[in-house]
């Protein structure tokens, strides 16, 4: 990028929301990444904002990749591009199956300065002019019941003791409605409340991808590859005994240390299809981490890349994340679409960027809200891995704790 300018912070609250409002009036389509300085085997996204106008779908990036930094998202329902299989669901808000755009601009920043690296040379008037609100109450309505789900859910349970799956992931999702919401703020307040190492505001158009997220899909760096699968929650305590106690029921979970170890070994069956023989290794088995609200149980599993692997090969042989199917996944995906009330879409999909070396990190697009302005509509969805001992009053209760920061943002 031939333009560089370096700005002083301003000194007021809402220079951040000012300058999201700014991205979004003069780009079709941006991501602003983020960390929130969580703690990370491997770290999270950095902080930019990169934005531009043109979008391509994934399929296209093979000629780029390498070449070229990219943003985009993949949707959950990509998955029928790679196997034999369908998503016959209602579509909530429609959404484009991929879509990527090559930045025109990236703004970097840090305590005192925001740096920003361009095409071309900018007109920034009007950067800081905005002013923050907040957003109005909405009504939340749920897809599914209580009464449906655990229904649904020994329905799965039966399959299990049929042979057919050993462990599924089964989600409901959550509609609203609301022309005033406005999805920039409403980023700003789930971070306030639910900050992640891999969150991100993504924008196409006029639908937003608003994530709170805790989990990395795959992260390539130089030659290796790195997923870290999630699969094991509780909430955290009301003070440091109860939550060292939570912790420790977490670790020593045989139902949730199970249902890691399947996704594990999945994972480690994805990442041998594009990796060296014999360089698959699992870093980390059965890692508790926290977050503001739960405890989870997560894995690290890496390996060396054959060589002449493009981007879409490496997708094509990992997508979707088996944390977000379940084990086996093709027939896990066929039982999804059958027990699922609406199209996953952008949620259960990936987020992220590729830089031009190749390089890349996508998250897992959960705790997260996807907005379409135009319709003044939005949803989110929960979910949770359905084994033979699940009981489904708990996964039920673990769906709405995982929903918690959401709704709040959504009901304050």
């Amino acid at each position: 990028m031939a333009f560089q300018s370096k700005i002083p912070i301003p000194q007021n609250d809402a220079w951040f929301f000012s300058l999201l409002q700014w991205f979004d009036q003069h780009y079709s389509h941006f991501c602003l990444f983020l960390d929130n300085q969580v703690d990370y085997p491997f770290g999270g996204f950095p902080n930019k904002i990169q934005a531009g106008q043109k979008s391509f779908s994934l399929e296209e990036v093979s000629a780029v990749f390498g070449k070229n930094e990219l943003v985009g998202v993949i949707s959950y329902d990509y998955k029928n591009q790679i196997e034999a299989s369908s998503s016959l669901n209602p579509e909530i808000i429609p959404c484009p199956n991929t879509v990527f755009f090559i930045p025109e601009i990236t703004l970097e920043w840090d305590e005192h300065f925001i740096v920003f690296q361009s095409d071309c040379e900018l007109n920034v008037e009007g950067l800081f002019d905005g002013n923050l609100y907040s957003n109005p109450k909405v009504s939340i309505v749920a897809l599914t019941d209580k009464e449906k789900y655990l229904q649904d859910v020994q329905a799965i349970k039966n399959h299990i003791e049929e042979g057919d799956i050993y462990e599924m992931n089964y989600c409901m999702a959550f509609v609203f409605e609301n022309k005033s919401w406005n999805p920039l703020v409403g980023f700003l307040e789930l971070m306030k409340v639910s900050p992640m190492p891999f969150s991100a505001l993504f924008k196409s158009q006029n639908t937003f991808l608003i994530s709170a997220s805790p989990e990395r899909f795959l992260k390539k760096d130089k030659n290796r590859l790195i997923a870290q699968p999630i699969k094991g929650t509780v909430k955290r305590g009301r003070d440091p005994e109860e939550d060292e106690a939570l912790r420790m029921q977490l670790l020593n979970s045989e139902k949730e240390r199970a249902e890691n170890l399947m996704i594990v070994d999945l994972m480690r069956n994805d990442l041998s299809k594009v990796s060296l023989t014999g360089s698959v290794q699992v870093n980390e088995l059965f890692g508790v981490y926290p977050f503001p609200r739960v405890h989870q149980l997560i894995s690290t599993v890496s390996s060396e890349l054959k060589e002449n692997m493009d981007f879409r090969e490496i997708i094509h042989a990992t997508f979707p994340m088996g944390s977000m199917t379940g084990a086996p996944k093709i027939k896990c995906m066929e039982l999804i679409d059958r027990y699922e009330n609406f199209k996953r879409a952008w949620f259960s999909g990936a987020l992220g960027y590729i830089n031009a070396n190749g390089d890349f990190d996508f998250n897992v697009v959960i705790r997260s809200i996807i907005f379409d302005r135009s319709l003044g509509k939005g949803y989110f969805a929960v979910g949770s891995a359905i084994t033979f001992d699940a009981d489904a009053a708990l996964e039920y209760e673990e769906c709405y704790l995982k929903a918690s920061a959401i709704m709040e943002v959504l009901k304050k």
